[in-house]
């Protein structure tokens, strides 16, 4: 595995798809953004959940994404319903 899996919330799978859509480092994921890296994501993976929405904001934090702010999980969710495909 890569750097990006030794981030908080990235396994292996959600590393690979990072690595698909062109985000190798940390530095990169820092600049794309956790929406964008979403975006990205699920151009490749339809599948892409909420979860996956805050676990990339929790590896940008450094952070559980349990631990994520009340209020950043808000934004993260209003966003990701309007953005889900399907939605």
């Amino acid at each position: 595995m890569g750097q990006l899996a030794n981030l908080p919330n990235i396994g292996k799978a959600v590393e690979e798809q990072l690595n698909s859509i062109g985000i190798e480092t940390t530095e990169q994921l820092v600049q794309t953004g956790a929406e964008n890296a979403w975006l990205k994501i699920q151009t490749i993976d339809s599948s892409a959940c909420i979860h996956r929405l805050l676990a990339l904001e929790g590896a940008i934090r450094g952070i559980k994404k349990t631990d994520i702010p009340a209020e950043r999980k808000a934004e993260l969710k209003e966003f990701y319903n309007s953005h889900k495909l399907g939605g």
